[in-house]
Order: structure tokens, then C-alpha cells, then sequence
């Protein structure tokens, strides 16, 4: 006799008890709850296949388009997920996954996150989020006195001001830059006379009015495509995005950025604002903060910080001076979900003057009431979650002592693995680590050689030859699935600019052990030798004798003559 499957059926009981009753303790849920809530990183080492597979093979995992018209049960869904996502998402949080800004998170930010699903705030109000409201203020005014170091009293009178904000909780550093940018695109063009300022108007007015033909946000070739986003989404166009030269450190030239203000300004076209970046995304340097200010400063410009990503540097009393000038900023961009370790979906920007918000200040008449403590009136998405709770648990739970810690570990662990790359002969160290990020490539010691002695041509076929070679190892090493690096591209002085592509590591993961680190050049300098890359290697020796070759044959004219 054949056992009948169950099946789930739809009605207003089962839906009752889907909102009210929790699964049984020894459903799939149940297990998988306490399994995580026991051993988070054993968890994710189990059920995370470390085995890259093609993700249109993945997609057909997901190739129905019709919403099912009969309930599954929660177990079945649940098993489903583990076998087609889970199994194939990206584990990031293992110690060998130093390819991007996402690290392992402290374990007690996952129970935290299930009081605020519970909870289920909406930030948007005070009517659906009440103590929440508070809690998001206190957390940008922590970040704020972090940054601009006020004293007590000025905290006191403004961080609960109902009139004022801080900053702005986000979603992340892109809707941050953007809410920056757009405070100072606001700025620039204010109510005056007849005009009544762009917010109300509209940037084609504002430019007639104020006797522009156009805006501009200037920002080194380094920074981050948020940018670019930012200045389409504002009416600006990409365009107006307008890079700045960067020297061998990968930070703006100064000189450069002078130049390029008085150029616009011949042109009539208003310098709105000028980015610094804390923390480049390719290489972690941190642009030379306050020349920065004293031009945006003369020039009347709106200066923005986007320390996404090195912004916690700050908590480093070693290291905090390399952020020096970020406190003259107008506007700082953090990424909580990077460096202070919450998970994915939290950024925030703070404001120096407590009155810069009201310049995106908007009100309805249901909700974000004139004069209401509502943070949605300064603020560019509407219903949010509490994201703050977690931000504020990792400030108070970590403080300043654990975040210090954190960062100047990331700092060290990144400056041993530049040692070690620079103690081995058959790899190039291509950005120092200022921060916590550095680049590097295979490179054999013969080609290091030759790359020395190449004329020009030669230099761009050699460098052409390690891309290929760069490329073919970081992809197989993330199909292997034991380690994670990323690639870029660079253009390094030191190659006349060329672009060239390499890896990309981040040490921002506390897990991460020298032991891994040397693990990861060891399997690069394998997979090398493999035979997928035999032909390119044999074309670079080619090339590489080639230019030995040479050399030594002038050597030995030289000689006799």
C-alpha cells in the first residue's frame, strides 16, 4: 500500500495560523533555525556548495513564471530553498572570501534582525515606528560626533530636534551619496527674488535664473559609480559627473581639480559640489581631505565625503589621521552593512549644519506633518525598516574599543599579505594597501625582468599577455570554490598607464588568517601551471626571451666595444 503525499490547501484557518503559529520543533524550519542560531559558520560551510555553478544552469532552478494556484507547505518550501538558493549563494562569509567589501558578521546580529522582522517598523513615521524614531536619530548623531567631534551640548540641543536632522538613514552608500548630492544641488540654486528655488521650479529654471549652463559634480577617475547614478537621477547628466586625474596613489590631484573648477567656471558652469573619497573601492586610498575642503571652499561648492567604506577608519586612534579633513566635510557617506558589520541594506549620511536636510524637506498632510518628528520628510525613501536597532547594537555591543580593534587589524593583516606577496618572485604587488584593500598579479620574476627592460611595445604585449593569464586565474580559482579574490582593471604609472587587469583583495574579515592568505598565492601560483593556460604562458616566455634576449645582446656590444 502506497503512502498518499499530504497536500496544502488554502482557507481561512490555514491562513490564521500561518500569521500566528510557529512550526512544530522538529519541522524543517525549526531545525534549520536552531542549527543556524547554534553554529552559524558550520551552517553556512554545509549547506553553501562551494563548487561554482553556471548560473544559467541556476536559472532554470527559477524559469516558472506563474504564481502557484495550491499553498506548498512551509517545509517543502523551506527545502526548496536549501537545495536551489542557499546551496547555490555566495558564502560570504568565509575567511577565503576576500574578493569584495561583505565580511563574516558578529553572531549576535542574527537573532537581533529576527526582533526586528518582528517587529516590523516603518521609519517613515513616528506612528509606525515610535521608539524606533529616537533610536535612528541617536544612531546618526553618534556618527555625526564621530565625524565632526562636537561636544555634548551640541548633541543635546539638535539631535532630537523635530525641526532638524543629523543625516539620513539609507539603504546603502549609494542612496546616501545621492541624498548628499541632492541636498547640494538644492543649495545651489536657492529661492531668491522671483525664483523659488530648483526644489520647486526645477533645475532648467534654476540654470536661466542663476545665469548657468549647467552643474557640475566633481570627483576623482576613483570614485564610485553611485556617482554617475546620481547625476543622471538629479538632471544633471553623466556628463556633469566630470573626473579628476588621480597621482600613483590613486588619490585626486589637487592642482588637477583647481584646474578643472576655474575650466568650468570660464564655461558658466556652476561647481556644485566636490566629492573626496575615503576609501577608494579598487585600491582603499583616501584622497588628500583637506586641500579638498579649501577649494570647495573657494569655490562655493558643497563638499561631500564618500567614506563608504573607510569612514570607520575613524575609530582607529593609530590610523584616524589618515581621514584627516573629513571633518570639514558638508556631507559623509558610511556604509554600515561594509565596516561596522550589520548586515546588508544599512548606509547612512550625516550633515555638518543640522539645517542642511530642511533643503530636501518634504511633508504630507497624512503623514510627515510640518513640524512632526517624522524622519521621512528629510529622507529620499519612504517606508524603511528599523535597520538602525542592528547599527546601534553594534555600536553599543562592539564600541569604540572593538570597532578600533577591528580596523587596525584589517589595516596590519593587509600590509603582512603586501609582505608576502613582495617576498615572493612570481607575483607583483600592483596598489599598497593605505587602508585595508591592496591589488596585486601573477607575474614570474622573468617577466618582472622583462617588464623593466621592454620598450614600449613590447611592455603593452607583455602586459597584454598577464591579462589574459590574470583573468583565467581569478575565474578558475572562484569556479574551484576554496578561495575568493575579485579582479579590476588599473592603470599603473609604472606602465604608461595601460590597463592593466588584476586581483582585488579586502581584509576586512576578523576570520581571515595569515595561513589563508599564503593558501590563496599557493593555489594562484598553481593554477598557473595548469593546462587551460598553457598557450598564453608559452606566448609571455616567447615575448619574455624575446626582451632578455635583446637586452643581454646589447649588453655584450656594449662589452666589446
Amino acid at each position: 500500500m502506497t503512502g498518499k503525499k499530504k497536500s496544502a490547501h488554502a482557507s481561512i484557518e490555514a491562513m490564521y495560523r500561518v500569521f500566528t503559529v510557529p512550526e512544530a520543533p522538529d519541522s524543517t524550519l525549526s531545525r534549520i533555525d536552531q542549527n543556524i542560531s547554534n553554529n552559524l559558520a558550520g551552517f553556512l560551510q554545509e549547506h553553501i556548495v562551494a563548487v561554482e555553478r553556471d548560473l544559467s544552469d541556476v536559472e532554470k532552478n527559477f524559469s516558472d513564471s506563474s504564481i502557484p494556484e495550491k499553498p506548498v507547505f512551509v517545509s517543502e518550501q523551506t527545502q526548496f530553498l536549501l537545495d536551489k538558493l542557499v546551496a547555490n549563494s555566495v558564502h560570504t562569509a568565509s575567511p577565503s572570501f576576500i574578493g569584495h567589501m561583505t565580511s563574516a558578521l558578529p553572531y549576535f546580529m542574527l537573532p537581533l534582525s529576527k526582533i526586528m522582522i518582528a517587529l516590523n517598523q516603518n521609519l517613515v513615521k513616528t506612528e509606525t515606528s515610535k521608539a524606533f524614531t529616537p533610536m535612528e536619530r541617536q544612531v546618526l548623531g553618534m556618527i555625526h560626533r564621530l565625524v565632526y567631534k562636537q561636544d555634548g551640548a551640541f548633541y543635546r540641543k539638535w539631535m532630537h530636534d523635530p525641526r532638524h536632522s543629523l543625516g539620513a538613514m539609507c539603504s546603502g552608500g549609494t542612496v546616501a551619496n545621492l541624498t548628499a548630492l541632492w541636498v547640494a544641488r538644492n543649495r545651489a540654486f536657492p529661492a531668491e527674488g522671483s525664483f523659488r528655488g530648483l526644489h520647486q521650479e526645477g533645475l532648467f529654471r534654476a540654470l536661466r535664473y542663476y545665469g548657468h549652463e549647467g552643474a557640475a559634480v566633481l570627483v576623482s577617475s576613483r570614485g564610485h559609480y553611485s556617482l554617475r547614478k546620481a547625476a543622471d537621477v538629479l538632471g544633471l547628466g553623466r556628463d556633469f559627473l566630470v573626473p579628476v586625474p588621480t597621482d600613483d596613489d590613486n588619490r585626486i590631484q589637487t592642482d588637477a581639480l583647481r584646474e578643472k573648477c576655474l575650466e568650468l567656471q570660464k564655461q558658466k558652469i556652476k561647481v556644485m559640489a566636490i566629492c573626496g573619497v575615503a576609501g577608494t573601492t579598487e585600491t582603499g586610498n583616501v584622497d588628500p581631505l583637506e586641500a579638498m575642503a579649501d577649494i570647495a571652499r573657494e569655490f562655493g561648492a558643497h563638499f561631500h565625503v564618500d567614506a563608504a567604506w573607510g569612514g570607520p577608519t575613524l575609530f582607529s586612534r593609530q590610523h584616524a589621521h589618515l581621514l584627516k579633513g573629513i571633518e570639514q566635510a558638508d556631507s559623509v557617506t558610511f556604509d554600515a552593512h561594509k565596516q561596522l558589520y550589520t548586515p546588508m541594506g544599512a548606509g547612512l549620511v550625516v550633515f555638518r549644519d543640522p539645517g542642511l536636510s530642511s533643503a530636501v524637506e518634504h511633508h504630507a498632510q497624512y503623514i510627515i506633518r510640518k513640524g512632526s518628528r517624522d524622519l521621512g520628510s528629510t529622507t529620499l525613501e519612504g517606508s524603511r525598516p528599523g535597520m538602525a536597532m542592528l547599527i546601534h547594537s553594534g555600536l553599543k555591543i562592539l564600541a569604540r574599543e572593538g570597532y578600533e580593534i577591528l580596523i587596525n587589524e584589517g589595516i596590519a593583516k593587509a600590509r603582512r599579505f603586501a609582505d608576502l606577496i613582495d617576498a615572493r618572485d612570481d607575483f607583483e604587488l600592483i596598489s599598497r594597501p593605505e587602508l585595508n584593500i591592496l591589488t596585486y598579479r601573477y607575474c614570474p620574476a622573468r617577466v618582472q625582468r622583462a617588464l623593466a627592460l621592454a620598450d614600449p611595445l613590447q611592455q603593452e604585449r607583455l602586459n597584454t599577455g598577464l591579462n589574459r593569464v590574470t583573468k583565467f586565474i581569478q575565474k578558475t580559482q572562484r569556479e574551484r570554490g576554496k578561495a575568493f579574490v575579485s579582479r579590476t582593471r588599473l592603470e599603473p604609472v609604472a606602465y604608461q598607464r595601460f590597463p592593466c587587469i588584476v586581483f582585488r583583495v579586502v581584509l576586512a574579515n576578523p576570520l581571515t588568517t595569515d595561513e589563508i592568505l599564503r593558501d590563496i598565492l599557493s593555489e594562484q601560483a598553481e593554477l598557473a601551471r595548469e593546462a587551460g593556460i598553457a598557450d598564453e604562458m608559452a606566448i609571455l616566455e616567447e615575448i619574455t626571451r624575446t626582451v632578455l634576449a635583446g637586452q643581454e645582446g646589447g649588453e655584450d656590444l656594449r662589452s666589446r666595444a
